[in-house]
């Protein structure tokens, strides 16, 4: 897969909105067909991908709205006088093993498992209730008749399976389903816990780094993520800017870990914010399970598991900004998180930015691309315009955009690439795009 152009798919947008309704995760399923959103009000919206349609081309592989369910509702906790808000952390799907799927979702302390199933047949003919489910007087019945299962209405049904609770201090950041498919983990700021998916009452503390005196607290976890393949190994980020991969077959508690991967830090360039701005917001395994995609405040990086002593690629998301930090710093938009994603052959990974743009980066060609999501976009086939951000006082040429008049209020913080095709999903505020290259909507 190349850097093609990308045209409008599909956009679900609420045109007024409240901060209940800003789009906190984004996820394909491991097939694509699904697409799982969270919000800060707790819901959690479905969409499933429409098949192939003859009378209607325009409409083939459009995502609509499959199932919409309330995840988590507002509670508090009495003992530490604190409010536990509703908004979705995570959605992470667990592979398809029958005809129903099932999902985690998480807040910031309790994570579910749902099961999302159809039913389209009912049973009629019920000898001892009547057609209302009402039980019927036995003296009534005079005959036996066999049960019959009649077509109806395609209903989806979302039940919650499972509520892994009470397990985390702190407000968890991650979730990972680990490749064998039985246990996950759960990741907060400063541990790490294995569970069971069968077993809700304990899980397994695997990595502890707070200190005996919180005094002396210099980092803090700030994302996790299991092996695709080897389901003894996982890699956990810190807010240093570090990454460091365990192996469970070493030690029950994986406070010791295997590789520890760390840039060395220029001593020319440092300053007040380069310890904000190393901080790794988000880690993610490549499908082949050879590299490590992490982001930080300005930039992607891919990090080969043979080399810890430096990145393999380093990718300038947004470095017009280095010159804006201490405004940045002043609103808090410093301490915003991105998340990045790989492409299905792992040779593009893609990441947000500011004025509702987002970048993506071909490591074989090393051509980049800024585009836009935004309503102007958003005309059926309609293909994406590159963007391009002029530094302050740097040369301008027509449609450039000045570092001055980016929109710090809109930013893609999360995205989510389909796992077999060039097809993108892009959360920005309450509005959730979803674009695929040209020359895939081509072919259909």
């Amino acid at each position: 897969m190349t850097l093609n152009d990308f045209t409008w798919l599909t956009q679900r947008r609420s045109p007024r909105y409240e901060a209940s309704d800003i789009i906190s995760t984004v996820e394909f399923n491991h097939t694509g067909e699904l697409l799982a959103t969270g919000d800060k009000g707790g819901r959690v919206v479905i969409f499933q991908r429409e098949p192939e349609s003859k009378t209607e081309p325009f409409s083939q592989g459009e995502y609509n709205v499959y199932s919409t369910f309330q995840s988590h509702e507002p509670e508090f906790d009495y003992l530490k006088s604190l409010e536990i808000e509703e908004k979705i952390n995570k959605i992470r799907w667990l592979p398809q093993q029958n005809a129903a799927h099932f999902l985690l979702s998480t807040n910031d302390k309790t994570i579910k498992l749902w099961k999302v199933s159809e039913r389209d047949k009912r049973p009629e003919g019920y000898n001892l209730k009547d057609e209302e489910g009402r039980i019927k007087d036995i003296s009534t019945v005079t005959s036996l008749q066999v049960p019959v299962l009649k077509p109806m209405d395609l209903m989806v049904e979302v039940s919650p399976r499972r509520v892994f609770a009470n397990a985390h201090t702190y407000h968890v950041n991650s979730i990972s389903v680990n490749s064998d498919y039985e246990t996950y983990m759960s990741a907060d700021d400063l541990r790490i816990n294995l569970w069971h998916l069968d077993i809700t009452d304990r899980s397994f503390n695997i990595v502890d780094i707070k200190p005996a005196n919180m005094e002396d607290l210099t980092e803090v976890i700030t994302a996790a993520e299991f092996h695709p393949h080897h389901c003894n190994l996982f890699v956990y980020s810190s807010s240093k800017g570090t990454l460091r991969l365990c192996d469970m077959r070493e030690a029950a508690l994986c406070d010791k870990h295997s590789k520890l991967f760390e840039e060395p830090e220029d001593p020319s360039a440092r300053s007040f914010f380069s310890e904000i701005i190393s901080s790794v917001s988000d880690v993610k395994f490549s499908h082949s399970g050879r590299y490590l995609l992490t982001r930080d405040y300005l930039t992607a990086k891919v990090w080969d598991l043979n080399m810890e002593s430096k990145p393999l690629e380093t990718y300038q998301v947004h470095d017009y900004l280095r010159s804006k930090l201490c405004s940045l710093y002043e609103n808090d938009c410093i301490f915003d998180k991105f998340e990045c994603a790989w492409n299905g052959s792992d040779s593009v990974i893609m990441t947000g930015a500011y004025n509702n743009f987002f970048r993506m980066f071909d490591r074989n060609t090393k051509r980049d691309v800024t585009l836009e999501a935004s309503r102007e976009s958003s005309k059926p086939r309609a293909v994406l315009k590159p963007r391009r951000v002029c530094a302050a006082g740097g040369k301008r040429r027509k449609d450039d955009i000045s570092v001055d008049s980016l929109d710090f209020t809109k930013k893609i913080l999360h995205t989510a690439w389909h796992p077999n095709e060039n097809i993108i999903a892009i959360a920005a505020t309450n509005n959730l795009y979803i674009f695929q290259d040209k020359l895939n909507s081509e072919m259909h």
